[in-house]
């Protein structure tokens, strides 16, 4: 498998030096390791959508992702979620917007948080076009992915011809 990789390692490099979790209590202790794929992330839901989809080669468009709270008690993570995009046998990481934040987020019991990701639309069959079919999602502190199928169209390229030309923001209030 071929993998957009620096990109992909600086962006895991940070994340692992920021990533928590809460503890199976939901009190916010630092649970890096074993625990926090087992913590309170685990009882996160993930949303993926409904999209304002990009309608033609290189016009913008935004995926908001919503993730709710399903335990019976408030989870903390703390960091950027993490978004790739699988195009066949490429896997491309999707790098944080430039304003993103990694601070921590705090879901209340039953609450929803979102972060979105926003994409500059590629051409199809296009040289400079990622055309993805799978975005995987990574909450912070998470062992486990979540993938969900890509429906809007190709994505563009950076410069670089490797970097998708997209970007995830950190968690924001949600209304839903």
């Amino acid at each position: 498998m071929r993998t957009i990789t620096v990109t992909a390692t600086v962006a895991a490099l940070a994340a692992a030096l920021l990533l928590t979790s809460c503890d199976d209590a939901g009190n916010g202790k630092n649970t890096q390791g074993t625990r926090a794929a087992s913590g309170c992330v685990g009882d996160l839901a993930v949303r993926f959508g409904p999209a304002n989809a990009a309608p033609a080669a290189g016009d913008t468009g935004n995926v908001p992702v919503t993730v709710t709270n399903r335990g019976d008690a408030p989870c903390t993570v703390e960091g950027l979620p993490g978004v790739e995009l699988v195009a066949g046998d490429t896997t491309a990481a999707v790098p944080a917007a430039d304003a993103a934040s990694a601070g921590k987020a705090t879901f209340a019991k039953g609450a929803s948080l979102a972060f979105t990701l926003t994409y500059v639309r590629g051409e199809e069959g296009g040289d400079t076009s990622l055309a993805a079919r799978t975005a995987t999602v990574r909450l912070p502190g998470a062992a486990k992915t979540r993938s969900f199928k890509w429906a809007y169209g190709a994505v563009a390229l950076k410069s670089d011809g490797h970097t998708p030309d997209a970007s995830v923001t950190g968690f924001q209030q949600s209304t839903d």
